[in-house]
């Protein structure tokens, strides 16, 4: 197991741990959360515009899980890269929330090819009449690379 599984694993089973005992008791209504996001992607020294969208189903008040699809139009010298995961998440105080997620990274162009993709991201909404803005950063380990995916996500509860 290489190390950034590793990791991966013990912020998941970490963030499991914390939201323990709000599932175990909770009678919380269920909401959704669904969200566009647009920001930028750092990867291989190059740093280009992305955008997504992003669902959050959240069973309690710290728990949720999701799907996250981005795209960056202009990623490996302009195939393109669009990313596809489902996430879970764990919201241990106010209205941080901690992600870890897997999924595919397809690679657009002539040699266009997928990757398994993991990713950590870390997130805070702040609430304005009814939507929320949230800035995120998130680490995207893809095989021996890793990207940064960095902005703001948009976001209207129902």
């Amino acid at each position: 197991m290489n190390n950034k599984t590793l990791l991966t694993l013990v912020v998941a089973a970490s963030a499991t741990l914390i939201a323990m005992p709000v599932m175990a008791s909770s009678t919380e209504q269920q909401h959704h959360f669904p969200g566009v996001f647009v920001g930028f992607t750092k990867a291989g020294g190059e740093t280009e515009f992305s955008y997504g969208f992003e669902y959050e189903y959240k069973f309690s008040k710290q728990w949720g899980a999701g799907l996250v699809y981005e795209k960056t139009d202009e990623a490996h010298h302009g195939d393109g890269v669009d990313v596809k995961l489902a996430a879970i998440y764990v919201h241990p105080w106010r209205d941080l929330r901690i992600g870890a997620g897997f999924g595919k990274e397809k690679v657009g162009g002539h040699h266009s090819h997928t990757e398994d993709l993991q990713r950590l991201s870390l997130s805070y909404d702040f609430h304005v009449g009814g939507f929320g803005i949230a800035p995120t950063l998130a680490v995207d380990f893809v095989g021996s690379e890793t990207a940064t995916v960095f902005g703001v996500a948009f976001i209207k509860a129902f």
